[in-house]
């Protein structure tokens, strides 16, 4: 009796145990998760030997550089160049070797195909800007190499692809030609170079490629003019418009005469009154015209004559021309029909005829499609497969295969422009009984699931099915909030106006939403996320919201636009296209009885709109009245302004939620001696918990805490390029602190031979800046600290007891700051892109930097 209640003791103290996690020290410190993205694609040439996995290598608008899985998606390499590193063209040579041209075609680059290594770089000079062209010819080798052809820079250069010597130059910019193509001549070590000279002379040169050697030159004067982009559509025949973009004209440079061939766009049956331009595509006897909204298919007939071969006027996209067999040519038509897109291959130069015809459902989510590769396979009949690589509007990749989605790839989180938080919802207690049978069903099935994994009897799909299982069961996964609020979702915006909310606990996208195209708005830009609705959990009656304010047009006069999403459900909730501009977004720290929160949009009269546009906030907002200030900076011009309200707009149309505004102070900084490279001010919802700090030396300092206070950052003109771009001598940075309610200058300090970027944080009391000493030849940091002087005489004990202090008292900007500053400098070796700090709901925790390195690592 006695054993069997040792039995049962022991039993119930096992299971009342709660199990713990804990981390070893080396892993504190280490990613939750890592993804990675390539952006927008732009290129792509696949590789499809027998031998080797099957890639496709692609580069992109973020100026990727990336080699993908053709089963997966996966990436298998990827190199992220710099800014003004733009990639103008990619190819493959000699079967190992990714080629890319770039930086406007002064850097050709090779890169090992398995596994991405660079091997070699050539930089490619000239004297003119030309169009950047790449060209691998399969056919011209000597021994082992193969010749790389590059047009850049006014200049052909003929490069070796194994270790990027330059062989040969030829420059045309010396005779003022500039090149629009680079043709090879089919079974030939031969190569024809066609370009302009002016806008109305037409030069055709015949050179050796292996030595550069000129064969032939042919030119003449055609009247019309020439203008926009060429269509190569055979060897020797390329068409273009006239300067009036009314006139085809048809040039042919064979047999060493050229000779020109008008075709009115009336004489084809369309009317050329609107834009029309000639798109860039490379299929053999045919080319498209886009005029207006629709487009043109036209063939060049045999007898040199051009023909429409079909007509859309919706969103149609074709790829360039594939050669899958021997004297075989294929092409890929994408068109959209309601929510399913339609792929059809057709054969080279025979628009009627299909050779694979398939249609799959689409996601409205993604937009329109915008670009489409091919590539051709074997089937197990020996017949030929194509497969589509497509680029959507929101810049996400597919792999198409016989009518199936094989992959898909969220690329535009390459391009994230804003990001905001929003706080889960709290885990409710009632819990019904369809919820209860459905937990138990998916128990039974977790458990069936894991004893066929431990028995190893688990396929793929099965293992994958654990994973998610055990993904899901997590605590960091789960989509409630929980008690220290870590787990959050991540609003971020992207440039292709999607918006993507994603678990911080694994990263997952949980909804995505594209903002769609309106009416009135074609071209949506400078989009920025706001907090819009921001419900308690005792009040959670609605769900979270977002603000979306973007501009129609690229100008700053162009009216602004609003969408609202809903950040639990990824619903658009309402839109707006606005009659004014939007300049500027305030966010105020105020709300109404549900939780919005109240904004003004300063136009560009400088006039202020409120939103939500309702009774309560205007009732909110003219109690307000008198406490709101704000300040605006024009970098370019070197002013600083603050502003507060003056009275309802006067117009012919009464709006009550606009008002006009007045500048309360300027500071204009001298143009010849001082640039604004930065600003920063601290965040409005940042909680202080203690005002005092206790030095070293046992002495109580108090801290000069204003929610008005503005970093400014200045450095001379000459050294506002990048580093290294004027001396020591020439340069200076200067740091201002400024109280932006009355435009009072609190705090300066110049730090000569210094120069930007400079990146800055403010929080608290303190500023913390980066930048870089060009007389140490080294980055470095200083931190300034500001203390109120006034709140001194409160370190007497009795006093406090007593009551007899001044903590209390109420602060003005317009009352003269006894302030003090507190300055130091430090090294810091590492090229930083963002700066940081942390923060947290009662301001306990001690404030850390979080410092983005040049090298994207965070510390």
């Amino acid at each position: 009796m006695a054993i069997r209640f040792i039995i049962l003791t022991l039993l119930f103290l096992s299971s009342c145990t709660i199990p713990s996690l804990s981390l070893y020290e080396d892993q504190v410190g280490l990613m939750d998760w890592h993804q990675q993205y390539i952006g927008k694609v732009k290129h792509a040439v696949f590789h499809t030997q027998k031998t080797g996995r099957k890639r496709v290598v692609v580069s992109t608008e973020e100026n990727v550089i990336a080699s993908l899985d053709l089963r997966h998606g996966e990436i298998f390499w990827r190199h992220v160049l710099g800014i003004n590193d733009v990639v103008d063209g990619i190819d493959i040579a000699l079967g190992k070797y990714v080629i890319t041209l770039s930086s406007d075609g002064s850097t050709l680059r090779a890169w090992n195909l398995p596994d991405g290594q660079m091997v070699w770089e050539s930089f490619l000079r000239g004297s003119k800007h030309s169009k950047p062209l790449l060209l691998v010819p399969t056919n011209l080798k000597v021994d082992k190499d193969s010749l790389i052809l590059v047009s850049s820079k006014g200049c052909l250069h003929a490069v070796s692809s194994i270790d990027g010597e330059i062989l040969w130059t030829r420059d045309f910019a010396a005779e003022s030609v500039e090149v629009q193509q680079v043709i090879q001549l089919d079974e030939s070590d031969q190569i024809y170079v066609v370009g302009y000279a002016g806008s109305s002379q037409f030069h055709a040169y015949q050179i050796n490629a292996m030595n550069g050697e000129l064969l032939n030159h042919e030119t003449a004067a055609f009247s019309g003019g020439f203008v926009g982009d060429v269509a190569l559509v055979s060897s020797d025949t390329l068409v273009t418009l006239d300067t009036t973009r009314s006139i085809l004209v048809t040039v042919s440079f064979k047999n060493r005469k050229i000779a020109f061939q008008e075709t009115h766009l009336s004489n084809l049956g369309e009317d050329s009154s609107g834009m029309v331009e000639i798109l860039p595509s490379s299929l053999t006897g045919m080319f498209t015209v886009k005029i207006n909204n629709y487009k043109l298919f036209i063939r060049l007939t045999s007898e040199d004559k051009l023909e429409v071969v079909h007509k859309v006027d919706h969103e149609t996209v074709v790829s360039d021309a594939l050669v899958f067999s021997e004297g075989k040519e294929a092409f890929a038509v994408v068109e959209h029909g309601g929510s399913k897109v339609d792929i059809t291959v057709k054969p080279g130069q025979d628009w009627n005829n299909n050779l694979v015809q398939e249609s799959i459902e689409m996601d409205h989510q993604r937009g329109l499609v915008h670009k489409v590769f091919i590539n051709n396979y074997l089937r197990t009949d020996r017949s030929h497969g194509f497969r589509a690589l497509i680029v959507m509007e929101d810049h996400s990749l597919l792999l198409v295969q016989q009518g199936k989605i094989v992959w898909n790839r969220e690329d535009a989180l390459a391009s994230i422009i804003d990001v905001t938080t929003s706080e889960l919802p709290v885990e409710k207690e009632g819990v019904s009984v369809a919820k209860v049978e459905h937990s138990l069903f998916e128990w039974l099935k977790g458990h069936m699931l894991k004893l066929k994994g431990t028995l190893m009897l688990a396929s793929p799909e099965d293992v994958a099915a654990i994973q998610a299982i055990r993904l899901k069961s997590s605590e960091k996964s789960k989509m409630t909030r929980d008690h220290n609020g870590f787990r959050k979702l991540l609003i971020v915006l992207t440039k292709a106006r999607k918006i993507f909310a994603l678990h911080s606990g694994d990263g997952r996208v949980v909804w995505s939403l594209l903002l769609h195209k309106s009416e009135a708005c074609d071209s949506p830009t400078e989009l920025n996320l706001y907090q819009w609705q921001t419900p308690h959990h005792h009040a959670m009656d609605e769900n979270p919201s977002v603000l979306v304010v973007g501009r129609c047009g690229v100008s700053s006069k162009a009216p602004a636009i609003l969408s609202f999403v809903d950040t639990y459900t990824g619903k658009e909730l309402n839109s707006f296209d606005l009659v004014h501009s939007a300049v500027q977004v305030m966010p105020l720290p105020f709300t109404d009885s549900t939780e919005q929160r109240l904004h003004l949009l300063v136009d560009d009269d400088r006039r202020i709109h409120l939103y939500p546009k309702t009774s309560e906030a205007i009732s909110i907002f003219q109690q307000e009245f008198s406490n709101i200030y704000w300040y605006s900076v024009e970098a370019d011009n070197g002013i600083i302004k603050g502003h507060a309200v003056k009275s309802k707009c006067a117009g012919e149309v009464l709006d009550d939620f606009c008002f006009e505004t007045r500048v309360l102070w300027s500071i204009i900084f001298p143009m010849e001696s001082e640039k604004i490279i930065a600003a920063v001010s601290r965040k409005q919802n940042e909680v202080v918990h203690t005002q005092a700090k206790v030095t070293s030396e046992q002495d109580v300092m108090y801290k000069y805490i204003s929610k008005n206070l503005l970093f400014v950052a200045t450095v001379a003109p000459k050294a506002s390029g990048h580093i290294g771009s004027a001396d020591p001598d020439e340069a200076w940075l200067v740091v201002y602190l400024i109280d932006t309610i009355t435009g009072r200058i609190l705090h300066r300090m110049t730090h000569h031979g210094a120069q930007g970027p400079v990146h800055a944080v403010l929080s608290e009391n303190w500023v913390v800046y980066h930048y870089f000493n060009l007389r140490a030849h080294r980055y470095e940091m200083s931190v300034t600290e500001i203390y109120d002087q006034s709140r001194a005489e409160n370190k007497d004990v009795l006093k406090l007891v007593l009551g007899k202090h001044n903590l209390t008292a109420p602060v003005s900007s317009y009352s003269r700051p006894e302030i003090t500053t507190k300055s130091q400098t430090y090294f810091f070796t590492h090229s930083v892109k963002a700066v940081a700090v942390t923060s947290t709901a009662k301001g306990i925790t001690s404030k850390q930097l979080l410092i983005g390195t040049i090298g994207d690592q965070v510390s």
